[in-house]
């Protein structure tokens, strides 16, 4: 099985990880990730081959269109989810919208982009389980 991968865009804190990226990788998903607008960039070029991007749509260095379109410009049919508080702009060029920091419901959205790898996911840990018993 070859589990889906996302280029998580995320907000970079001082001694401390993106947790966008903890909760996706806890659902067995891969993650690249990037801290900036401009590092987002150069990583698509060099791994274009991810099923889509999370992003923070409020990255203080780029505008969130302007990043969509430099993405898509990379890779034309990239997946982009853009997370933004309930009051935020929408992002233009992004394909999914998220106004909640929800992991569930990040998630949630990530397996219906991916259901049949998300299915086999779920069927494995679900094996792992019972083999556990």
């Amino acid at each position: 099985m070859v589990r889906p991968c996302f280029l998580v865009i995320d907000r970079e804190y001082a001694s401390s990880i993106s947790t966008r990226k903890l909760v996706i990788e806890t659902a067995k998903l891969n993650v690249i990730t990037a801290y900036s607008s401009a590092e987002a960039i150069e990583t698509l070029k060099r791994f274009p081959a991810v099923d889509g991007a999370v992003m923070d749509a409020s990255l203080p260095d780029m505008p969130c269109a302007d990043l969509a379109r430099e993405l898509k410009a990379i890779q034309p049919k990239l997946i982009i989810i853009a997370i933004s508080g309930p009051k935020r702009d929408f992002c233009e060029g992004a394909d999914h919208h998220l106004d909640s920091f929800e992991p569930a419901r990040l998630l949630e959205l990530l397996k219906q982009l991916e259901p049949e790898k998300a299915a086999a996911i779920e069927a494995r840990n679900e094996s792992l389980n019972a083999e556990q018993r």
